[in-house]
């Protein structure tokens, strides 16, 4: 029986999808504004192994994580290079997917965009202004947290409390310190959208709300994402997605623990950070998905080269095994023995931690156990025979390979390298389109005459934009 802690409830529940076994997740991804740091990685790498782990029991995971390409800090990046917000954008869209793959996270279901959900981000708040949940103060809208009566019960505080420590917007505009900005009339200069408020752009708040219920319903199974998050972000898609639908938003939440250097929170702000192909840079990606498995996803996590260093030594048992797997199936021994082994009971105990809120530092710890024995088997027996090899090697990909991504998965690599480059050109293709739209012809036809010199031809139809890979 698979259970997890809930933030919203604070207790560990058992795990009930709405609809099993298909399973609706969301997790907020990165506002594309710069390369994300490795506190962030942390995030994306534990909810991948959640998410895998949920495949392996058999759930069919529809897996959003959104990018937020239109916001305070891509605009003012923007103006600090001299740039498009959309080249800005594209630039760390492009980099974030990359650093994804050398993760060797798995692509998520859908990758929705803040820049297409606008008309779904005006029609949510539209409904908030006319259900008396918002209000309009010279083309900002505002929610009224004071009208939502349950503010607060994810972060477990009250108003009073939340207004006099709270990260919140300074604005005299709001009736309250706590309203937080639904739609943001447009300042000179900046990109903008038309909607019955006059030209402006959406808060960051309602885009996670706007793009959720689009892709994954009015409730859904799993909200996850950084313990930074809690509040206010998570708070404020609770209080505007659940008076807009008068449903539950999300049935559980996943707060993914903080990575620390010298015991303090890791954060651009802090400027204390390493990005995670920095980080890529030294180690390797198994090594990083390694070090941050060894810590439960709910607890603080500290950062320093020799921990990472001591995962890649870790990592050498791993590769040494797999070497002797491979070695020996290439012998193809029809005639060995077949030494007795306990799979099931490794698997079991496998199951049973991560079964208790994703106990992945000790799934780490069976993993080792099952190399350490294993290893002694093969020692006490001079001649195996190939099946039982193979047995180990089903093992490790599907326990430590396919779930926690802590082998080298060569079988994957190719389709992982497909998808992404899928992705990457279906991202300028949309860029190259709203640079047309905008009439920035010299974009568009940059971002065409840059995929021709990577064997890349487009072709513009009436329906869209075809592409094809030159043979």
């Amino acid at each position: 029986m698979l259970s997890f802690y809930n933030t919203l409830t604070k207790k560990n529940e058992e795990f009930k999808p709405i609809n099993s076994p298909n399973v609706s997740m969301y997790i907020c991804g990165p506002t594309v504004y710069d390369y994300f740091h490795v506190g962030n990685a942390r995030t994306f790498v534990l909810a991948d192994v959640i998410r895998k782990y949920l495949e392996y029991k058999g759930y069919n995971v529809k897996f959003v994580m959104n990018v937020t390409d239109i916001d305070d800090k891509i605009i003012k990046k923007a103006n600090e290079e001299k740039n498009s917000t959309i080249d800005v954008a594209t630039k760390y869209s492009i980099a974030f997917f990359e650093d994804l793959k050398n993760l060797r996270i798995k692509e998520a279901t859908l990758y929705p965009k803040a820049t297409d959900h606008i008309e779904d981000m005006i029609n949510m708040i539209k409904t908030l202004v006319d259900k008396g949940f918002a209000y309009n103060v010279n083309g900002n809208v505002f929610f009224d947290v004071k009208r939502y009566k349950f503010y607060g019960k994810l972060s477990g505080k009250n108003i009073d409390e939340l207004e006099s420590g709270a990260r919140v917007e300074i604005n005299e505009s709001k009736l309250q310190p706590l309203d937080f900005a639904l739609w943001k009339k447009a300042k000179e200069g900046e990109p903008f959208w038309d909607s019955p408020w006059g030209k402006g752009r959406p808060g960051w708040h309602i885009e996670c709300s706007a793009m959720g219920c689009k892709h994954l319903g009015e409730t859904f199974d799993i909200h996850a994402g950084g313990n930074d998050l809690i509040f206010p972000h998570h708070e404020n898609e609770i209080a505007q997605s659940e008076a807009a639908t008068n449903k539950p938003f999300a049935n559980y939440w996943i707060h993914f623990g903080f990575l620390n250097i010298n015991k303090e929170k890791m954060s651009k702000s802090l400027g204390n950070f390493f990005t995670a192909r920095e980080i890529l840079e030294k180690f390797s990606p198994e090594a990083i998905r390694l070090f941050f498995l060894q810590a439960h996803y709910r607890g603080p996590l500290d950062f320093t080269d020799e921990l990472l260093a001591s995962a890649e030594k870790g990592l050498e048992k791993i590769k040494n095994l797999q070497d002797t797997i491979k070695n020996r199936l290439k012998k193809s021994n029809q005639k060995g023995v077949i030494p007795e082994f306990d799979f099931d009971s490794f698997e079991q105990k496998f199951n049973g931690v991560m079964d208790d809120d994703f106990n992945t530092p000790q799934a780490v710890s069976i993993i080792f156990d099952f190399i350490r024995e294993i290893n002694k088997a093969i020692a006490e027996n001079n001649s195996i025979h190939i099946d039982f090899y193979k047995k180990i090697n089903n093992f490790m990909e599907k326990i430590a390979g396919s779930v926690l991504g802590i082998t080298k998965d060569k079988s994957l690599q190719t389709e992982r390298d497909s998808l992404l480059e899928d992705k990457l050109i279906e991202i300028l293709l949309d860029i190259r389109f709203k640079a047309k739209r905008e009439k920035n012809y010299p974009l568009a036809d940059e971002i065409r005459n840059k995929l021709v010199e990577v064997g890349i031809t487009i072709k513009d139809t009436k329906d869209g934009t075809d592409y094809f890979r030159d043979n």
